[in-house]
């Protein structure tokens, strides 16, 4: 057999085993149904108009009007020409989701492991633990596919760097401008941002190590291959990022363009999130502990009870019956963290703790360097505001920073970082070299460590906690000092039963360490031990969360949503309008979207100017707001039954105004809205008053301006006047690819009433059409389709000159 062939059969037998994990774990796949994802049923809400129009004519709309009114699908899944990195993307996940993302993750930093010449048996140690880390499947279930994707190629990011700095700068480049595109292509700048910092880390790290050994230009001339891979890769991606850019100065992450609050007092002008709202999640420094003890604050926000449940019995002493009481306790929390919600605790695995922190003992060098640096600043800064002065200098003074939110997701760097540089102890272990007393030095202090804090909270939780959660006044309220009292017992069971599990495994993990290292057990039978270990420790806490109950069948994953008797009676009617849900919270839910025209849905950047209208007028019952933004129904909740309500007085898609008054600020005109009538004068700021011929207007009384056609990317209406005139139009002004045209001559399109489409109209019968043509989707394209076919001819250049060199030697 040739060599090379048979240097290759290991890794193909790992990637089936990665593969027969990844379906082992989502067995319901293979029968059909699909993960329950809340996020994706959001998201499908969101992009149902878009997706159907696309499925009618093959065209890409790149508005909706289905959700806030109208915006951008820039952010909801639109798909833009020559994204020759989503066909490579569509072959490596090859999967049924969501085990598509799971394979992503174990050969992704199994492709890292090897490139830093990790064996490959160790490598799937690493992977495994990467793989299946509580908080991994978390994000799965809850739907951030896009998250999930993004950390998916972090690893092969870090792989390309690497190679680099190892001198192997072809392949690390090919490798860096592949994995960066693939990388920007998953659409979750967030996790990208974090990525970033760590490479950063990586980067002072090399450069003190470049100064002590006096290889200045070498690092310098890795760090300019870098730039180019990553420039490159970058540019793979222009359409999605200049167009992602233009519409975050639109949306609740760009600027605000208003600095009042809703009682006329001035506010203070943010450039991006609010400390309070990027903070709310939170990660509680105590809590770190459950990365290494899974339900050391309780588990999760809906963990249930342990059996023999203390909370039961007094439920039950109270006069419910045992069935009474098993419904009743369903909402009573075993976390007693500070989270708004947790859906899984952040778990890493005891396993592997152990390993990781026996690596620090063992592992000297560049590597662990950046790796602790990682971990330390992912931990500090997931815990927001419990450690306020770091989290405040970084929005302060850390670019971009202040742009995203919920702190705690930056432990997706520690979660990277530990299982790299535990299997890099193991290395260390197996190596002859390393003298027996340094190796059973370091199991010694990580025996005394991990199993001293694990004893010690074992035997002495009820002493060193309080169990207590912010929930528990209410329930000390309702229920009885006493009730509360068995709800912390029970809290504290959960811990006591998760701490010995830990206790159990880290003694495993010594016995088979101690065994090695007294040549009683040899380095296959170590391997396989731990991988069992880590497969029983994760996937045993992984199910708790994710399992086969969260599968359902495949036809209620596609239509998520399914029409009320209020959808039914809207539905009825044809016409353009527009709905407001106000059955649950209208600005977190994209169910409306899925049947109607809403302004409201669920997104992570709104655009701005509605949410203010929301917080200003919507939520006041601001009637004359909601009769601009054509609001023709209202779905409401009556004593558990929902119905259609009807507003005779909406505006309609187009109306005539008498006049136009010019305010000073924005200010001005979102306070003005509260008394404006809405039908007879619009607003309008300086910016736009140079394109105004005329302020007021003679209303013909006969005067029509009809919507005649309607596709969510074009707009045609009819307008019939005697007189020259003044149209408002009921739809959302973005001034970056709306194009107005009469009678196919175009003209200048006026923001009104802070957020609507205004218009000058001379007398006369005229076709007036409303065109999404955005520049930069054609800007970005040119550019995408340059820069992909310059990295095709590099990847292939590069490969012709390895194997070429290779030849030679």
């Amino acid at each position: 057999m040739n060599p090379s062939i048979k240097k290759l059969i290991p890794h193909i037998l790992v990637i089936i085993g990665f593969i027969i994990v990844s379906m082992a774990y989502f067995s319901p796949l293979l029968e059909g149904k699909k993960l329950n994802q809340s996020d994706i049923a959001q998201y499908k809400g969101m992009s149902k108009e878009q997706t159907d129009f696309r499925d009618a004519t093959g065209e890409e709309p790149y508005w909706t009007n289905a959700a806030f009114g109208g915006m951008p699908t820039y952010q909801l899944g639109a798909q833009y020409p020559y994204s020759f990195n989503k066909m490579l993307d569509r072959t490596l996940r090859f999967l049924p989701r969501p085990a598509d993302y799971m394979f992503l993750f174990f050969i992704g930093i199994y492709i890292l492991l090897i490139i830093l010449k990790v064996d490959w048996k160790l490598a799937i140690i690493a992977s495994l633990a990467f793989g299946l880390s509580t908080n991994m499947l978390d994000i799965l279930s809850a739907g951030h596919n896009a998250k999930a994707h993004a950390i998916a190629y972090m690893p092969l990011v870090l792989a390309g760097i690497l190679l680099i700095f190892k001198g192997r700068h072809i392949w690390g480049f090919l490798l860096l401008a592949v994995s960066m595109s693939l990388e920007i292509m998953a659409n979750h700048f967030q996790m990208t941002y974090y990525l970033l910092l760590l490479v950063v880390i990586i980067g002072i790290v090399y450069l003190i190590d470049a100064i002590k050994k006096k290889q200045l230009p070498h690092f310098f001339k890795c760090i300019g291959i870098m730039i180019i891979a990553v420039v490159i890769g970058i540019a793979t991606n222009a359409t999605s990022l200049l167009a992602t850019k233009e519409y975050t100065a639109f949306s609740t992450r760009g600027e605000s363009a208003i600095t009042v609050n809703t009682d006329g007092s001035i506010s203070e002008k943010q450039d991006g999130l609010s400390f309070d709202y990027i903070t709310e999640y939170s990660y509680g420094i105590l809590e770190t502990l459950n990365l290494f003890i899974p339900r050391f604050m309780g588990g999760s926000s809906l963990e249930s009870l342990p059996e023999d449940s203390k909370t039961v019995e007094e439920v039950i002493k109270l006069g419910a019956s045992p069935q009474q009481a098993n419904q009743f306790v369903q909402q009573v929390p075993m976390y007693w963290g500070d989270q708004t919600f947790v859906g899984a605790p952040a778990y890493i695995g005891a396993t592997i703790i152990f390993l990781f922190v026996f690596a620090l003992f063992m592992v000297k060098g560049r590597l662990k360097y950046w790796v602790v640096a990682g971990i330390v600043l992912s931990l500090f800064l997931s815990w927001g505001k419990n450690l306020e002065f770091l989290t405040r200098f970084f929005i302060d003074y850390v670019p971009m920073y202040d742009k995203f939110r919920a702190v705690s997701t930056t432990q997706v760097i520690l979660r990277l970082c530990i299982p790299i540089l535990a299997v890099f102890g193991l290395t260390q272990l197996f190596n002859n070299v390393v003298r027996k007393e340094e190796k059973l030095n370091a199991l010694k202090w990580t025996s005394i460590i991990l199993g001293g804090i694990t004893l010690i909270i074992l035997a002495f939780n009820n002493t060193l906690f309080n169990f207590e959660s912010p929930y528990d006044t209410m329930f000390i309220e309702q229920m009885g000092v006493d009730f509360v009292k068995a709800i912390r017992e029970d809290r504290a069971t959960l811990l006591s039963e998760d701490t010995l599990r830990t206790l159990i495994l880290i003694a495993l993990v010594a016995v088979l360490i101690f065994g090695y290292i007294k040549e009683k057990i040899n380095e296959k039978l170590v391997v396989a031990g731990l991988v069992i270990l880590v497969l029983f420790d994760l996937v045993g806490v992984d199910k708790r969360y994710v399992n086969d109950d969260n599968f359902v069948s495949k036809y209620l994953i596609d239509q998520p949503f399914q029409p009320n008797s209020a959808d039914q009676e809207i539905l009825k009617d044809k016409g353009n309008y527009r709905v407001l849900d106000l059955s649950g919270s209208p600005l977190n839910s994209a169910r409306a979207s899925f049947f109607h025209n809403s302004i409201g849905g669920y997104h992570g950047a709104k655009p701005k100017r509605m949410q203010d209208l929301f917080e200003f007028h919507v939520y006041e019952g601001n009637q004359a707001v909601l009769n601009m933004l054509n609001v023709k129904y209202n779905i409401i909740k009556n004593e558990g039954n929902l119905f259609a309500q009807r507003n005779p007085y909406a505006n309609g898609n187009a109306w005539f105004v008498d006049s136009i008054q010019e305010t000073r600020t924005d200010n001005e005109v979102i306070l003005y809205l509260s008394f404006l009538n809405t039908k007879e004068k619009a607003l309008i700021t300086p910016e736009f008053t140079s394109n105004l011929k005329q302020h007021t207007f003679k209303k013909d009384s006969t005067a029509t301006i009809n919507l005649k056609s309607y596709q969510p990317n074009e707009l045609i209406y009819e307008s019939k006047s005697s007189q020259d005139a003044f149209a408002v139009f009921s739809e959302i002004y973005y001034e970056n690819g709306w194009k107005a045209f009469i009678d196919e001559k175009e003209v200048d399109i006026l923001r009104v009433n802070y957020t609507l489409r205004g218009l000058e109209i001379p007398s006369g019968t005229h076709e007036i059409v409303f065109r999404f043509e955005p520049k930069v989707i054609k800007t970005g394209s040119t550019i995408v389709l340059a820069s992909s076919i310059l990295l095709m001819l590099l990847i292939l250049g590069g490969i012709f000159y390895e194997f070429k060199e290779k030849n030679k030697t």
